[in-house]
């Protein structure tokens, strides 16, 4: 397996729909994740061995970074081409990817803990797999 690095986000187009949400990649490609996330507060800790998505939107909802945790697979000019970044970590270790969303390796999981509010902005994860995908929303605790 050859090494991958982080990869700095680029700012992507995102559309909020009542089916899913749908981002768009910097060289006009489209993904699109379908379902209403489930709702989440504080520490989201994810299945082990899943590709992890994290997405953050600005206060419009209609741009956001992406960023892969601990994505071993995608090639870095495919993320750079396409403006989704990658953060590699080791067991233990813990990144802020963006104010108020922090990413840490516990193991095989990828524990996300994340505010809306000091992101200023919606905080989504994607874990998938070939089996299938879930999706989760950051909430505050008053919601």
């Amino acid at each position: 397996m050859s090494v991958r690095n982080d990869v700095s986000p680029d700012t992507l187009g995102v559309e909020l729909t009542e089916d899913g949400i749908v981002v768009e990649y910097t060289d006009g490609r489209e993904v699109f994740y379908n379902g209403i996330p489930k709702k989440v507060q504080g520490t989201l800790r994810t299945q082990p061995g899943k590709l992890i998505q994290v997405l953050v939107t600005d206060p419009t909802e209609t741009e956001g970074v992406m960023t892969y945790v601990n994505d071993r697979d995608t090639h870095d000019e495919i993320l750079q081409e396409t403006g989704v970044g990658r953060v590699i970590l080791e067991p233990g270790e813990e990144e802020e990817l963006f104010p108020g969303v922090t990413v840490r390796a516990d193991g095989y999981a990828v524990e996300v803990e994340a505010s809306p509010e000091i992101a200023r902005g919606r905080v989504f994860v994607f874990e998938e797999d070939e089996l299938g995908e879930r999706s989760f929303e950051f909430v505050e605790d008053d919601e």
